[in-house]
């Protein structure tokens, strides 16, 4: 009797770790995030015609995998601009609008999770975003983009996802720079209010409201940096995971950079904190580990981060084969012959004096304008159209994104102001004939949208119209020399002008004609006394296809000097740059 119960009490004993245990549960969660997709979609690059590295049909492949391993606990998420960039996307904005955005279909075959709105998105204007909206099935997030007639959020704030009894929280952010790139037209009926104020308040009101278990930023935001003003920052993400404590983990974009790192925050708690960077070559992935104990309680966390590289992975044939009508109505649109160059005209010239592929932007908005004075800059960093026969698809290659033209009023002394700060954006001053002439950064080319520039190279304006040098030798601010109107008339600085540019300048886009020119920006509609009601794409196509054979030249009226320092420099940054 004795041998008997000792060995029911050991039986017992050994049984309360097992149950103890059996109380405790860790469930895994896969959270997978694209950013700044731009209409990379298929593997097909509809611009150069050849195949494409990455896009959503690569993503798809590692999506499915993962779905393979966790099943329904793999979040999968898009932190916005996916209106705007390959030709797949004006297709459907603009040309066939009538038909279901293929952008939306990707979102909807893939079965995302939730989606944020980027700033480009906004481009396109209500028609095409609140037609996008609705088509997308997931929540569309922005929880600082408010309806003005309302008050509240245009559209869901957060959203929350339970895996396994994992609440998750995912809040979703947009850059509030909105009003200094983008007519208000556009955004009508909309304000972006300051990140980090918003990202305090339904941090407080999720977790009062909804007691997740993780919470996750969804920011269409870059790190830091970007324009600063006294009502918000253009790129808030990093002060948001330092500064407002609450959040597990922080998936970014905007900035098209690859980064990952985990921030401490004020309360001394480890923020993961990822950026996939852009066109869908890869990923970022957060996996979060949570154990729960008696009654649902969490007994243990952990997130760790990375950035997974998709762009050589295989497609999805699947994915491939249900867009093949959208693939190819799409290349029959793009492969559409419209006119022939006599000689190619190259980006890369742009930044070392007045070159064919950016004057033949400067021809169009003072033909088209009748303005005097025009300021264009080059869109990419190196691309080309090359002699011979031109199609639709080299449209997206001669003018990137979807901008109007404006006419703005500015006075010579704003014309020069507003060119001297693009000159020190750009140009370094040169101490010795050693120097570099170009304003270059670190030698990283981790950065998609400045390559080896310290600055955004979409902001270096040059100017037709006018006749001028720039000394590098002189310091900021006195570069500029302005010689004279190219027709020969006297440049005068109390004489007003017309000024044509296009709409990401003149609504104070890179800050050139606010803070350069010093014009602000309640005052910039009322300078405006033109704009387009097309898209430049548009007007440069009409200006080749009427024309049908053209010789695109630069028009030498500007230089960088002293020459002799300038001319040797520019050879050796022109190799840095882009090679023999």
């Amino acid at each position: 009797m004795r041998n008997y119960l000792s060995a029911a009490i050991l039986a017992i004993l050994i049984m309360i770790p097992m149950v103890a245990t059996a109380k405790k549960k860790t469930v895994t969660i896969k959270v997978i995030e694209t950013s700044d997709v731009h209409g990379c979609f298929f593997p097909y690059d509809f611009i150069n015609r050849r195949p494409l590295k990455g896009s959503m049909a690569r993503v798809m492949t590692y999506v499915r995998q993962q779905r393979e391993q966790y099943g329904k606990n793999v979040i999968l998420v898009d932190n916005g601009d996916i209106l705007q960039g390959q030709p797949t996307c004006y297709y459907c904005n603009y040309v066939k609008p009538e038909i279901p955005n293929v952008a939306a279909e990707v979102i909807n075959y893939m079965g995302f999770d939730a989606e944020t709105f980027g700033n480009h998105d906004v481009e396109t204007g209500h028609a095409v975003y609140d037609k996008w909206i609705r088509e997308v099935k997931c929540p569309m997030l922005g929880a600082n983009i408010i309806d003005t007639k309302t008050g509240k959020p245009y559209v869901h704030p957060y959203t929350m996802i339970e895996r396994e009894g994992v609440r998750i929280a995912i809040i979703g952010m947009l850059t509030p720079a909105i009003p200094n790139w983008l007519n208000e037209e556009l955004w009508s009926g909309l304000r972006f209010d300051e990140m980090v104020k918003c990202a305090r308040y339904w941090i407080d009101y999720v977790k009062a409201n909804e007691r997740p278990d993780i919470v996750i930023g969804l920011f269409h935001s870059g790190k830091d940096g970007g324009i600063v003003t006294p009502d918000y920052e253009e790129d808030a993400s990093l002060r948001i995971a330092k500064e407002v404590p609450g959040f597990d983990v922080i998936l970014y974009g905007h900035d098209h950079t690859q980064y990952k790192d985990v921030v401490k925050n004020t309360a001394g708690q480890d923020v993961v904190f990822l950026d996939p960077s852009c066109n869908a070559l890869m990923v970022a992935e957060a996996t979060i580990e949570v154990t729960k104990g008696k009654r649902g309680k969490i007994v243990g966390k952990r997130v760790t981060g990375d950035i997974i590289d998709v762009s050589e992975l295989p497609v999805d044939e699947a994915f491939v084969k249900y867009f093949q009508p959208s693939i190819d109505s799409v290349k029959n649109f793009v492969d559409r012959r419209i006119g022939e160059f006599e000689n190619s005209i190259y980006t890369r010239d742009c930044y070392f004096g007045s070159a064919a592929f950016t004057d033949f932007i400067h021809d169009l908005q003072l033909s088209l304008t009748g303005a005097d004075i025009s300021f264009n800059a080059p869109l990419s960093f190196n691309t080309s159209i090359k002699a011979g026969p031109v199609y639709v698809s080299d449209m997206f290659n001669l003018y990137r994104y979807e901008n109007k033209l404006y006419v703005v009023r500015m006075t010579g002394e704003e014309v020069r102001k507003h060119l001297e700060m693009s000159y020190d954006q750009w140009v370094n001053t040169m101490k010795s004939p050693d120097d570099h002439i170009m304003l270059l950064n670190d030698g990283s080319t981790d950065d998609k949208q400045r390559f080896m520039f310290k600055n955004l190279a979409f902001n270096f304006d040059s100017a037709a119209g006018i006749e001028y040098e720039v000394d590098v030798t002189k310091p900021d601010g006195q570069k500029v020399h302005i010689l004279r109107m190219s027709n020969g008339e006297p440049f005068d600085e109390a004489k007003w002008y017309k000024v044509a540019m296009n709409s990401y300048r003149g609504n104070g886009g890179g800050e050139l004609i606010t803070r350069g020119a010093g014009i602000s920006l309640k005052e910039l509609p009322n300078r405006i006394i033109f704009q387009s009601d097309r898209d430049q794409r548009y007007y440069l196509m009409q200006e080749i296809e009427k024309a049908g054979r053209m010789n695109p030249q630069a028009h030498n009226n500007w230089r960088f000097v002293p020459e002799e320092w300038a001319k040797p420099a520019i050879e050796r940054d022109r190799i840095l740059l882009f090679g023999r």
